[in-house]
């Protein structure tokens, strides 16, 4: 039972549903203007593009129009008093304000346009401006310039000069090169308020401060490391390879026999020295040295298993081109310096020994007889030291 009540429950909600929605249809399609427009589903109106209201009612008027109205979508129907494409012209302007200046007339034209009819002297749109300095001299501003005069009520003129021109009537060029803005060398050329740089070799951007990289095409070869310069480049060669971008591959060193007189009187050339050697005696293998295009010295030294120990040139030449460091070459300055002194000291004091002796000398054999005496004393001590001492050194001998 309580289940057929819940069914007949429902049933009478959708039959107040439905009902109410063809109601709302029925008011739709009763209202809106359907000519300009429709009902959708929710039983709104939809109104078509230049129609709006509720029922779409009234015409959208055309953009920008002030004082007007419209019967179809995009028109501009003026008011009275107004006119012009969007009714923004007031017809009686004249009468309500004058716009015409220094005791003008205002005429009314058609369209809602007006004219000013200007006294002597002035002239304008509405008469605002004076024939003035800049008028009487006739457009005296050059190169662009503007000449202002207030209106033709100032006493004299001036001119407003265009960026790049000064003076008087602006009929001077700015020397935009004054400043020196390029760079590195470049020549600079003077235009009309700017300037272009003419870069070096190797350089390059507006004001040439930009150094080309010539390791941009990577033309170092084999490996080797490029160092940018300007205008030009370096390349740090490997091992065995040479040249500017280390193209060139250096050979194997070929190799020439020890050191000898022999070998020495023929130029260094390869040649091998043979000796007798008693039955059972194994000869040592030669010291090979390489043969450089001059005179190498023999670097080969023993080796405990009796043979000898090979030097390649390649170590020589690296050990001979080796050159000191900076901490080496001044612990050699210092000691050059403190030897320099040391000799300095000792020659001093052999010149002073040898005065003072040579003065000792003189006195002993001063001829004055009041210290001849004293003289022979202290020259026979000197004597006697001299044979005292004499003895011991030839003990010691």
């Amino acid at each position: 039972m309580l289940r057929s009540f819940c069914l007949q429950l429902m049933s009478l909600l959708w039959i107040l549903l439905a009902h109410h929605q063809l109601a709302q249809g029925d008011d739709c399609s009763e209202r809106c203007n359907l000519a300009h427009g429709c009902c959708d589903q929710d039983g709104k109106c939809r109104c078509d593009p230049g129609w709006e209201g509720e029922y779409c009612e009234e015409c959208v008027r055309m953009p920008g129009c002030l004082h007007g109205t419209c019967h179809q979508p995009w028109q501009c129907i003026c008011h009275s008093g107004w006119a012009g494409k969007f009714c923004d012209k007031d017809i009686h302007i004249c009468e309500h304000q004058s716009p015409c200046q220094n005791g003008a007339q205002c005429v009314y034209d058609r369209d809602g346009d007006y004219s000013c009819l200007c006294p002597e002297g002035f002239h304008g749109k509405d008469c605002e401006m004076k024939a003035g300095p800049c008028e009487k001299a006739g457009s005296p501003c050059k190169n662009g310039g503007q000449c202002q005069d207030e209106n033709g009520f100032a006493s004299n003129f001036t001119c407003r000069c265009l960026a790049g021109f000064v003076g008087a009537l602006c009929e001077h060029d700015v020397d935009d090169c004054l400043m020196r803005p390029c760079a590195n060398g470049a020549t600079c050329h003077d235009g009309i308020n700017r300037f272009s740089c003419q870069c070096q070799v190797g350089f390059e951007g507006r004001f040439c401060t930009i150094n080309i990289n010539d390791c941009a095409s990577q033309p170092c070869k084999n490996g080797a490391k490029c160092y940018d310069r300007i205008n030009d480049y370096d390349c740090l060669c490997p091992d065995r390879f040479t040249g500017k971008t280390c193209e060139i591959s250096v050979p194997e060193p070929t190799w020439a026999a020890p050191y000898h007189p022999a070998n020495q009187e023929s130029g260094g050339a390869m040649r091998s020295t043979t000796s007798e050697t008693p039955p059972g005696v194994t000869q040592p293998e030669p010291v090979r040295t390489a043969v450089t295009g001059r005179r190498v010295a023999n670097h080969s030294e023993k080796v405990p298993g009796g043979g000898l120990l090979k030097i390649s040139v390649k170590e020589v030449v690296t050990q001979r081109d080796s050159g000191l460091s900076e901490a080496q070459l001044v612990t050699v300055l210092v000691f050059g310096v403190l030897t320099a002194v040391l000799v300095l000291i000792t020659v001093l004091l052999i010149l002073r020994n040898w005065q003072r002796g040579r003065q000792r000398s003189n006195w002993c054999q001063s001829p004055s007889q009041a210290a001849r005496k004293l003289q022979d004393q202290e020259c026979q001590v000197g004597m006697l030291n001299t044979v005292l001492i004499e003895p011991r050194k030839t003990t010691e001998l």
